[in-house]
């Protein structure tokens, strides 16, 4: 099957340089970015049935820039003081960087993983092993980070502040793709919830992350694309599959 259109389930790039509007210059294809899924943070009211009290935490680990935007909005919205002594643990340095829109970066102490992955910043909370730790997740977040912490019997406490919903399509909405592309298990459940009669048939497929890969799986799809080592992005991943697809055709 010939790919003349992809739909990308994330918002569209704010910037011109996204691999995305690259795929379509190369490969002569249309991508359309249409999330499956939206955040949704939760009140203040909502949080406080945890019980968790923020102040008793002295570290936070964030794994994502949708994380630390709900963690600031949280305590915003329950006055909560974050003190300048409190330290940041992320999981990449882009991640870090994305503390400048709420904090004097150079003023706290902030660490990430050299990797981006979660094993990376195991020897620096180890290091740190006096602080308590709270880490804002979503309601439906990926197990496979923390269970690389509880290997490691590192103490931490999960705080939801923030859920994972369907974006409803418009009872008119065609999916007429021939390459469909998901990053959290919550997308292919929002797929089937919004298209329950939906047959894959030559349509690709890819998911980037194991929990993806596995929702793909359950739901009796057939998984084309995913990332790997030689293509680390999803957006290197589909050019790859592109690629060998212009070549099956010669």
């Amino acid at each position: 099957m010939v790919i003349k259109k992809i739909l990308v389930s994330q918002p569209k790039p704010t910037s011109a340089k996204s691999p995305y509007f690259d795929l379509e210059e190369k490969h002569g294809v249309e991508v359309v970015f249409r999330p499956f899924i939206k955040i949704e943070g939760l009140s203040a009211k909502e949080f406080r049935q945890s019980r968790i009290q923020i102040p008793d935490y002295t570290a936070i680990i964030f794994t994502a820039r949708t994380a630390i935007d709900h963690f600031f909005r949280l305590c915003k919205e329950m006055r909560i003081n974050v003190p300048e002594t409190l330290k940041y643990f992320c999981i990449s340095e882009t991640i870090a960087f994305y503390l400048q829109k709420y904090i004097v970066y150079r003023k706290r102490k902030i660490f990430y993983s050299e990797t981006g992955q979660m094993g990376g910043l195991v020897p620096l909370i180890q290091k740190h092993n006096k602080e308590t730790y709270l880490m804002p997740v979503s309601d439906a977040h990926d197990n496979t980070k923390l269970s690389v912490l509880d290997e490691h019997n590192l103490k931490y406490t999960q705080a939801v502040m923030y859920r994972t919903i369907s974006n409803d399509f418009a009872p008119d909405e065609n999916l007429d793709y021939d390459m469909l592309i998901f990053f959290s298990p919550a997308g292919i459940k929002s797929l089937k919830s919004n298209f329950p009669g939906f047959e894959q048939g030559e349509i690709a497929i890819g998911a980037m992350g194991q929990p993806t890969i596995e929702a793909v799986n359950k739901a009796g799809l057939r998984l084309d694309i995913t990332t790997s080592p030689g293509a680390p992005s999803m957006a290197a991943a589909i050019d790859a599959y592109l690629t060998q697809a212009k070549k099956k055709k010669k």
